[in-house]
């Protein structure tokens, strides 16, 4: 039978994203959902089967308008030199718009099973990852185009998980936390790795 006056359910998933940036998967309960969302369980469970399926959905739910920009941002045709600076711009002020969303991949990657990470790679990362490959392999065909596509957002990540701490390292100015300022140096940097005349095995 249909609970009375649900809430919606792209609202729970909202409601539900910062919970799971905050403590992760295992430490939020579906009671502690329902609590925060104003529903009961019951009506939770009406529209998520378990945990692990509204985790999943919460996690698309927050790479949804990231993923649909940088789609169309690798997706132009400009020359791939202009399409991974665009990629890196925008993933940069995407990510550091939105803390949430940061908080959510780092825990995963630290605190992740194997099975969810299968599911999050399929469900939400397999399209979006897939066309950074293909950037990647027209932009630098000697390189391994899984290593360079994981370093290139390896990097953006790093930057702006640690832009609380940089700014009172020897060196660290605020405009470090520019997410221009970040894309530039991440680009500069790439590409000069990429034209270096060192030797790929």
């Amino acid at each position: 039978m249909r609970p009375a006056n649900p809430k919606n359910k792209v609202q729970i998933l909202e409601m539900a994203i910062p919970l799971f940036a905050k403590s992760g998967f295992n430490g939020v309960s579906m009671r502690d959902i329902a609590a925060v969302v104003g529903i009961s369980a019951a009506a939770l469970y009406y529209h998520f089967s378990d945990k692990q399926s509204l985790y999943l959905q919460a996690v698309a739910q927050a790479f949804a308008n990231k993923d649909e920009t940088l789609t169309k941002t690798l997706a132009t045709d400009d020359p791939p030199e202009q399409r991974l600076y665009n990629f890196i711009l925008k993933f940069s002020e995407l990510i550091y718009q939105d803390a949430n969303f940061l908080s959510l991949l780092i825990r995963e990657m630290l605190d992740g099973d194997d099975e969810r990470l299968q599911k999050l790679t399929r469900q939400v990362f397999r399209m979006q990852f897939s066309s950074i490959i293909d950037l990647c392999k027209e932009l630098a065909p000697k390189f391994d185009p899984h290593l360079l596509a994981v370093s290139i957002i390896g990097q953006l990540v790093y930057h702006i998980e640690t832009k609380q701490v940089r700014v009172y390292l020897k060196g660290g100015k605020p405009e470090h936390n520019d997410p221009e300022v970040i894309a530039d140096h991440i680009f500069n940097l790439i590409m000069y790795g990429l034209k270096s005349n060192c030797s790929v095995e």
